[in-house]
């Protein structure tokens, strides 16, 4: 079974986490950029990646239409971003954002914690990213996720880690291991 994982990383966040899951299941790796549907339709698995940005997964509206386009069997979506995993309650909101109700059910989908760097946005991501970080200042009382998001977006980290990336190794790694078996 062949497996391709396409990134569109902005800061490297997401590029550091598709080589990463490459390496590990064996999979090609191609920046989506470079990606065409002719390319997507040689593998059966193919698995998008894209950082957050105010919400949304940046490319994953254009590789959701190239791989409706392809022949490629499955699509897998995974995010990065600068929300603590812990964050489930709006990790799932931006899943509904992202997903169709349908895709939610049929889409294997993950999110793994990145951070944020100021020295890699355009001016205009690294003011917004500011002001919210200023309004959420100024926000007299915030709860425990609020203030932990005030402080986090206030300067440059990163939070990545391999282990972040283990569910969805093990999914390919399992879904690779079905198909040898159907295919005895």
């Amino acid at each position: 079974m062949k497996v391709l994982i396409v990134y569109k990383s902005k800061t490297n966040f997401t590029k550091s986490y598709a080589e990463i899951i490459a390496g590990a299941a064996g999979a090609a790796l191609m920046d989506a950029k470079d990606v065409t549907v002719e390319r997507m339709s040689e593998y059966q698995i193919v698995v998008f990646g894209g950082g957050l940005y105010a919400g949304m997964i940046n490319g994953l509206k254009q590789a959701k239409e190239m791989f409706e386009a392809s022949e490629a069997k499955e699509l897998v979506v995974f995010a990065t971003g600068g929300t603590p995993n812990e964050a489930e309650t709006v990790i799932e909101e931006m899943w509904k954002t992202n997903l169709s109700e349908e895709e939610l059910s049929n889409v294997a989908h993950y999110y793994m914690q990145s951070g944020i760097c100021y020295e890699k946005m355009k001016l205009p991501e690294k003011l917004l990213m500011k002001m919210m970080a200023a309004v959420m200042d100024k926000k007299k009382e915030k709860d425990e996720l609020e203030n932990g998001f005030a402080q986090a977006i206030k300067n440059s980290y990163d939070i990545s880690s391999e282990v972040y990336a283990e569910p969805l190794i093990q999914y390919l790694k399992n879904r690779m291991e079905q198909k040898c078996e159907e295919s005895i």
